[in-house]
This record gives C-alpha cells, structure tokens and sequence, in this order.
C-alpha cells in the first residue's frame, strides 16, 4: 500500500488538472449547466443543441437551453410559460413537473413530461415550432401511469410512450418496471398493447428515467436506478424488437459513483440522455450532485457532459455479438474535465448576472414558486413591484417570491429596495431560498418607533431571528454573500459604504441533508414580500438585482473537495446518522 502522503501527492497531480487546461480550448469544465439543472434530456436539430430540466415547484418551467458546442449553453426560454398549461398552484415541495425528455420529429418540438400534483401523476405532452415558444397547451397522455416519460419516433413511422410504473408483483419495496406503449401523437392518446420492458439490473430499485434509441437496428434502453443520490446509476439493455425481450448489458450499471468515496466531488451521477452528433460522435448529459464536505447538495443536482463510444463485444464464441454504449471510456467516471467536443472551443466564464428591470417582462431567468391566480408583480420600465400577500413560507401556499438560481458556491447577490411599511407585520426584502421548510431572509420591515432591518431563519415554520438593527429611511441596499456553507448579510444606505449585520450565518440548514424530505431542487437567490398575514394594499420596488460569482477559479470547488479528502482520507462524513438521513431521505426519490 502506497503510503498516505504519496497517495495524496498523486491526487494532487493526476485527479486535478491545472487551471489552464479547465479554462482553455484543450479542456472544458463540469457542469455544463451549474445550480439546480436536474433530469436533463437532449436533442440535435442540425447544428443546434437543446437542453431541458425539471423545475418541480417553481414556475415558469422546463427551462430550455441552446448551445452550438455543447459546453457554452444559453437560456433562451421556458417551456411551460402560461399558467393555463399546467396545474401548480397548490403543489408541495419537491411535487410538480418531473423528469422531462425533449424530441424533434417533422419540424416539431416535443416535451413530454410528469406534474406530480403530491402523488397524482399527469403526464402530458406539448410542442412548438421554435424552442423558444411559444408551446401548446398541454394535451394529457390519459391512462399513463408512472413518472419520467419518454417518445421515440421510430423509422417505421409509428410513436411509442416508455414510461416507468409500479408492478403489480414487486419482488422489494421500491421495485419499478418499465412499460411501453404506442401512442398517436395526433390525439396524444395510448393506443395498442401494452409491454413491460424491463426492471433494471440492480435490483431494479426506483427504475425511471427510461430513454429508448435506435441504432443500426436495435432498440436501446436507457434507464435510471437507485434513487437520485450515492447510488444513482445508468443501466442499458438491447432488443431487437422495440417491445422487447430486452437483454441486460452485462458491463451495466453503465455509469455511476456508487462505487467512489462519499467524499467524492461529484457524486449521484445518472439520469442520462444521449445525442449522437453530425459526424456520428456520441455524447451523453447526466445530472449529478457537488455536495459540499460530502453531505450537503445546497445547489441541488446539475447538468453534465460525458463522451461516450461504442464497442462490439470480442468474444469469438459468441453470437450475435452486441454493440454496447461504453460512456466515459477512459475512465468510466464524470470527470471535471473533457477535451471539448468541438476543436478550437473555449468554454466561456459563467457570467455575473444584473437586472435592471428596465424592461416590462420579466427576464427568462427568473421564476416564482408555483403559479398564482393574480400577478403579484409588475415592472414599469425602471423598477420591479412585489405586491405584499399573506402568505409567508408554507409547504403548499403562494407568496411573493422571484428568485433565480444560485449557480456558484461562492458569491455576492445584492438589490436596492424602495419600502415603506405600514405596519410591523409587514416585510420586504433579500432571501436565500432552497424550499418552503428552509430560507434566510433579509428584510426591512416595521418597528415599534422606527423601521428596522432584520436578518433570520426560517426552517420548518420555526423562525429564529440572527441579527436586527434600526434604520432611518425608505430605501437600502441589502447584500448577502456566500462561501460554500457560510453567509454573509449586510446592508448599505448609498450603495457605497457597507455594513455586516450578520457574518458566518451557517447554511446547512439549506442543505437537502438537514431539511428531510423530498428536496429536488437548488439554492435560489431572490426577492420577498410578505404582509404575513395581514391585510394591505402595499408593495415594495426593487431598483435592480445583481449576482456576481466570486471564485478566485472556476475549479476552486473540485480542489476544496479534494483538500478534504487528502485530510481526511479514511471517513467520509463525521456523522454517520448525517449519512443515513441523506440516503434515506434523498435516495428514496419516491
């Protein structure tokens, strides 16, 4: 055995490229789509990319991404935009739009998709001529059980639905089996028998996510297995028959983590889709996790970008030989870096983000929690207005957020609010959101002789209030800046001169780990107003919004991640129960 430290000099010198070859044409970095980007599903129209995700709770959803080299990626729309198309007005946390795959076929977009509306499933379909929209309404696939739906357009010309469900003879709990169905994409309705495909070949545990493809005559089944943390894992199985019997790659799982260190910078890897390019290379995304010391996925699951190949099996013995997709070939793993697909690509810095809401829509990025029966905001062409309600954070109701995703893990978000409460119960302000049982707010709000602003917690209703301070005026700017786990709050009167109010406000209670429950989402960073329950007619401006990544380099995270590793080299976490609460809570995806 080699000894400690020269282990580690070799993690030092082999695990992590240099800051040159992440940045540069030679090398780009993962993820390609950073901060709560889950479930991703591809297609190639032309020379086109498009990208999709799930959203869940927050609206408007399924944001669709444009690239031309696969690595530099651009917003350019949201597939579900108008409240009419989808039901998410009253969805718990971690309900709402799945697992989504996108198609093109016959100058036609297609998304289909799953609104777990808290454990009624509906799984619809729309299309559009431009990605950019607008989309159709949503017409329902009726009869189609299960999540994570899929469409493959087959040669023959006719359409068929995979999807996934659970047997009516499950030989465990958390046994799921894929199903297949034709479908008339003119009525969106199954028609014809119905086939069970497959239940994976790791005990089949939580089998979703099913993609089929069709390569020089055979039927490819891509799946998903064993929940969407540690264990994630890809598994392909061929046919000849698109309803099957489909054959178990005997090489499968395809790709995972499992096998890697809970410490492991990026971990959960799966959920994949695959895209064959114009000159017959074959690339993969992939959802996968950057927790944070091993435990806290605080930006939620993110999109990556692996190569893949195929190989024909070398047997001499053995007929017929299968080709199998072999992803990552190298390695077998999601790297940090790949050379890029493109030559001479560079990949671009993440951008710092600013509105000055100088428009009258809201800009692409930003989204609310479900949808609402009457606008809260508006924008003017200088300002945006929040409408105060009711409501404050609960686990099924609506109130006036608009945040957008935190994408890096070291940052400064910042906005200037116009507020002038009318009563101590009333609020406005900065919060840092990951779901409806935790946030940290920063607001100015009423006080007893003068306004006040305050900075506190909110984690499963219980609110405990951090740090408050008077304050003269109407209007401030409010700051709050993140290092990983740790964040900073403070608040200036002219945007110039700043002062902390509260420093080193742990955030692992934004931490899927440390909330419990279905938590499928990331960080947003946004905007809040809330009359907590009183009655009122006011709002609150806000001047503009400006998140700036702060990382001195685009890897700092991957090198963190490994500095922890080197110290310590044989414990993945310091709490084992922490471990448990993790794979119980976030593995069971269902």
């Amino acid at each position: 055995m080699l000894p400690r430290f020269i282990a580690a000099l070799l993690i030092a010198f082999i695990a992590v490229p240099s800051t040159a070859e992440a940045r540069g044409a030679d090398g780009f970095s993962n993820p390609i789509i950073p901060g709560f980007a889950p479930d991703p599903s591809i297609v190639r129209v032309g020379s086109d990319f498009y990208v999709i995700n799930s959203t869940f709770e927050y609206f408007p959803g399924i944001p669709i991404y444009h690239s031309r080299d696969l690595i530099n990626w651009e917003l350019i729309g949201n597939v579900l935009h108008d409240p009419e198309q989808v039901d998410l007005e009253s969805v718990g946390s971690g309900s709402g739009i799945h697992a989504s795959t996108i198609r093109y076929h016959d100058g036609l977009f297609y998304v289909i998709t799953t609104n777990n509306i808290d454990g009624e499933l509906v799984n619809f379909v729309v299309t559009a001529e431009d990605p950019r929209g607008p989309w159709s309404e949503a017409k329902v696939v009726e009869g189609a059980p299960g999540i994570d739906p899929s469409l493959l357009f087959d040669d023959d010309g006719r359409v068929w639905y995979a999807g996934n469900h659970a047997p009516s003879d499950p030989a465990f709990n958390g046994e799921m089996e894929i199903w297949l169905q034709e479908l008339d994409v003119e009525t969106m309705a199954l028609t014809g028998e119905r086939y069970f495909l497959w239940r994976g070949c790791c005990q089949g545990a939580w089998a979703e996510g099913p993609h089929i493809y069709k390569k020089d005559g055979y039927y490819y089944l891509l799946i998903s297995e064993g929940g969407t943390a540690y264990e994630h894992a890809l598994s392909v199985a061929i046919s000849e028959d698109i309803t099957g019997p489909y054959i178990n790659n005997p090489r499968n799982p395809s790709l995972s983590h499992r096998q890697l260190s809970y410490d492991h910078p990026i971990t959960g890897v799966g959920h994949a889709d695959f895209v064959e390019l114009n000159d017959g290379r074959w690339y993969a995304v992939a959802l996968g996790w950057r927790l944070v010391d091993g435990l806290h996925g605080i930006l939620g699951r993110e999109t990556f970008l692996v190569p893949l190949t195929w190989e024909t099996e070398p047997y001499w013995w053995k007929e017929p030989k299968y080709t199998w997709p072999v992803v990552s070939p190298e390695t077998g793993r999601v790297e940090l870096n790949f050379r890029p697909p493109f030559a001479d690509t560079g990949q671009r810095e993440s951008q710092a983000f600013l509105d000055d809401f100088d428009r009258t829509e809201l800009g692409l990025e930003w989204n609310m929690r479900r949808t609402h029966g009457a606008p809260f905001h508006s924008l003017d062409g200088s300002a945006l207005r929040l409408t105060l309600q009711p409501g404050h954070l609960d686990d099924h109701g609506r109130y006036s957020f608009l945040g957008i995703r935190q994408r890096h893990f070291e940052y400064d978000a910042e906005t200037e609010l116009r507020f002038e409460p009318r009563s101590s119960g009333e609020e406005a302000g900065l919060v840092v959101m990951q779901n409806d049982r935790s946030a940290v707010f920063m607001t100015l709000s009423g006080g007893e002789s003068a306004n006040r602003i305050r900075v506190y917690k909110s984690f499963h209703g219980e609110v405990v209030e951090l740090a408050v301070t008077d304050f003269a005026g109407e209007s401030v700017h409010l700051r709050v800046s993140g290092d990983y786990l740790e964040l900073d709050f403070s608040y200036s009167a002219d945007g110039e001169t700043w002062t902390t109010l509260a420093a080193d406000v742990d955030g692992t209670t934004l931490s899927p780990a440390v909330i419990h429950g279905y938590n499928y989402t990331g960080l947003y960073l946004g905007v809040f107003a809330s009359s907590n329950g009183g009655k009122t007619s006011n709002h609150a401006d806000y001047e503009y919004f400006r998140y700036t990544p702060r990382a001195a380099e685009r890897d700092g995270w991957y090198r963190r991640q490994i500095g922890r590793m080197d110290q310590r080299p044989s414990a993945a976490v310091e709490d084992v129960e922490d471990v448990a609460v993790l794979q119980d809570q976030l593995a069971s995806r269902r």
